[in-house]
């Protein structure tokens, strides 16, 4: 997102804060979430596809809703309304393309308006089946959360993403040697498929509120969490938006706050930091111990800055409507030990993790294989959960690679530390001792963080490896 959209995209949020009240508020935040997502999707050569899609992510939320959506499923009116809407919106933004000038607000022309309608017509008749024929069946749940499991293994492979350009370059008659991962970029979709894939979990456990459409498409595509951030509970999110919200003084000068910091942040700090980081072209022309070093601590202070520039600017943006978001940052590279790290980074996206695959991993092997010892189950849960968070950032060796270097860190920090609780229970006793352990041990938690990092920048092994050895002085 640029400066300039960035504005924009605070001054709408202040319009809606000011003017839209009560249950216009839902439809301001409705209706200015869809424009915003086809707004903000980046170009691509593959011909309307940025039309398609945000419009596929929109299609994706309705019919997760019609999955979701309990046996007293709230007032159908309101229901079809928020369809309705939708509907319109899609066909307004399809319309630009004949404004001449004024065209467009996706980055390319969009399709023509018949066909538009026609899929509209489609996806209806098909979304209307589906309510039908799926209502009360969970095997509907469960194979719609492996389709977008699937859909995200592909997003997130370079090869699967190049072999579906080329798929769609061949259907739209474009040169299909051309075709490239780049194609598809599908803006947000990572957030939108944890979302989803969320609230299709908790309709299973018993835990989802009942929602109506607005309501969950809303949550689904929240305009300032839709790029980067954070990823709220449904059962909070909801509860902010039904609360009774009128934009005061306090809420400007709140969210404002947050806002400035987060630009500074990001387009100060991080951006300033990005010309001497750490990168694949960098890291092979630095043949210096010291400037290698300086330029692995400005990445790991730039990605600190750009991730958290955007979390604070979002939950700025949300307070200007009445959403109080979760905050994702706490001075991560400030703590003692890797799991409190993990505690303070990303941690929304931790706490997805944690509770929809690390919980149920090790409770299911606790109950199901009594034989394996405890720390070996730990290790499965933190190694396994780990390799999938990297993966979850694209599927290659260095994210495994980094995913796993975070698992093995916390499972020998959890060893550590439970060899050590006996040993260091007076150091209580010992203020100068105590003071100094802790430095050490945010010391070496920053740089084990930090090296990391040489993983997850970097876009091979071998090129990581080779960093590693030149950063230690043995090239």
């Amino acid at each position: 997102m640029t400066l300039l959209s960035l504005i924009i995209v605070i001054g709408l949020s202040l319009l809606i804060g000011y003017f839209a009240h009560g249950r216009a508020r839902s439809w301001a935040l409705l209706v200015a979430s869809v424009l915003v997502i086809y707004w903000l999707q980046p170009g691509t050569p593959i011909r309307h596809l940025d039309f398609w899609l945000p419009t596929t992510s929109l299609v994706l939320a309705i019919f997760t809703w019609i999955l979701t959506r309990p046996k007293d499923a709230p007032d159908l009116r309101s229901n079809l309304t928020a369809g309705g809407v939708i509907a319109v919106v899609i066909l307004l933004i399809g319309s630009s393309r004949y404004l001449g000038p004024l065209c467009c607000l996706t980055p390319s022309r969009p399709p023509e308006i018949h066909q538009i309608f026609l899929w509209i017509s489609l996806v209806t008749l098909i979304a209307a089946l589906a309510a039908y024929f799926s209502h009360g069946r969970v095997g509907w749940i469960y194979g719609f959360s492996i389709f977008i499991l699937a859909l995200f293994i592909v997003l997130k492979s370079e090869q699967l993403t190049r072999y579906a350009s080329m798929a769609l370059r061949s259907f739209n008659g474009q040169s299909v040697e051309l075709a490239s991962s780049l194609d598809i970029r599908w803006l947000g979709f990572s957030y939108v498929a944890f979302r989803l894939l969320h609230t299709l979990r908790d309709r299973l456990s018993g835990r989802l509120p009942s929602l109506t459409l607005q309501d969950y498409v809303i949550y689904i595509i929240f305009f300032p969490t839709f790029t980067a951030g954070p990823i709220d509970r449904v059962q909070h999110f909801i509860q902010n938006l039904h609360q009774p919200f009128q934009l005061s003084m306090q809420h400007i000068l709140q969210g404002g706050k947050r806002i400035l910091m987060g630009i500074f942040n990001k387009f100060v700090l991080a951006d300033g930091l990005a010309l001497i980081a750490l990168n694949s072209n960098n890291a092979s022309q630095v043949n210096s111990t010291i400037w290698l070093w300086i330029m692995v601590y400005a990445f790991a202070l730039r990605i600190f800055f750009d991730f958290s520039g955007y979390t604070d600017i979002a939950i700025g943006i949300g307070y200007f409507v009445g959403i109080e978001l979760p905050e994702n940052f706490e001075r991560p590279y400030l703590k003692q030990n890797l799991t409190l790290f993990w505690n303070s980074w990303h941690m929304t996206l931790a706490g997805w993790f944690r509770a929809y695959f690390f919980n149920p991993l090790t409770r299911t092997l606790r109950s199901q294989l009594q034989n394996i010892p405890l720390p070996l189950i730990i290790f499965i849960g933190q190694l396994s959960t780990f390799i999938l968070i990297g993966l979850w950032h694209g599927i290659s060796w260095n994210f495994a690679i980094w995913g796993a270097w975070h698992g093995l860190g916390l499972f020998i920090h959890n060893r550590w530390s439970d060899m050590l609780r006996s040993k260091t229970s007076n150091l209580d006793s010992q203020p100068r001792l105590k003071r100094w352990m802790s430095a050490g041990s945010t010391l070496i938690t920053f740089h084990y963080v930090s090296l990391g990092w040489v993983w997850f920048v970097l876009p091979n092994p071998e090129q990581s490896i080779r960093t590693l050895i030149k950063l230690f002085g043995l090239a």
